[in-house]
């Protein structure tokens, strides 16, 4: 039997590949996304067996239908991946105030409730795997992303403890975080400029995320801990 996963933010970009990489493991997904239209069309390409699921992070209850709905038509959950992540570009001053909380609703709140519901669900099934998508900038800073890295870094003070938590129950708690993937999110940014900063001088392809996420969620003895894979980008500055 198939591994049951969440993939929130699974329509596209990083979380579109680690559905992919799933998929191919024989789990059965639901892919969460904001937008149900494309949310339904990525899962259409899995195969048959996932399902499409519309829902916004930063909503209570819309987390808590989105995990009744999964659980009724797939059943108990054994991996969650929290990939649903927006970014408002901007020093601080000219940063908005309804921009940066837009930015923590999603990031941050967003993860611990889609957490909070799994944790519940995998204790009373005797364990599971989390892996939330943090970023390099979480963990270095970046100028222009000041509440961008703030949401990141505390994915990380948020997973480190949640690991601690609920380590008893036999549920594992990961981070990792990228540096400049092709996806949507970077394909405004001047590669030919940015990769100079990059050890491995090129951004990085979502399946490469894809197999760190596989990576944690299927190793029994790794929790709390943060995989980086940016390229060398984090050597470099």
């Amino acid at each position: 039997m198939g591994k049951v996963c969440a993939v929130f933010g699974g329509s596209r970009g990083i979380g579109k590949a680690v559905a992919e990489l799933l998929a191919q493991k024989g789990c059965h997904l639901a892919i969460i996304g904001r937008n149900l239209e494309v949310a339904q069309t990525t899962a259409q390409s899995l195969g048959a067996g996932h399902l499409a699921i519309r829902c916004d992070v930063s909503s209570e209850q819309e987390v808590q239908n989105a995990f009744e709905e999964m659980q009724r038509n797939l059943g108990p959950i054994n991996y969650l991946v929290n990939a649903a992540g927006i970014n408002r570009d901007g020093l601080l001053l000219r940063t908005k105030t309804e921009d940066m909380v837009a930015q923590i609703h999603t990031n941050l709140l967003g993860t611990m409730l889609t957490c909070k519901a799994a944790v519940k669900s995998m204790i009373q099934h005797q364990g599971g795997a989390i892996v939330n998508i943090g970023s390099v900038v979480g963990l270095k800073g970046n100028s222009g992303q000041s509440v961008y890295s703030a949401t990141k870094a505390g994915l990380v003070g948020f997973s480190r403890s949640l690991a601690k938590e609920v380590a008893k129950k036999q549920i594992r708690v990961n981070v990792v975080a990228p540096g400049f993937i092709h996806t949507e999110m970077t394909a405004h940014l001047e590669e030919d400029q940015l990769k100079k900063a990059i050890l491995l001088g090129r951004f990085g392809e979502p399946r490469e995320v894809a197999q760190a996420v596989v990576f944690l969620l299927e190793n029994p003895y790794v929790t709390g801990s943060i995989l980086v894979v940016d390229g060398g980008l984090h050597l470099m500055t």
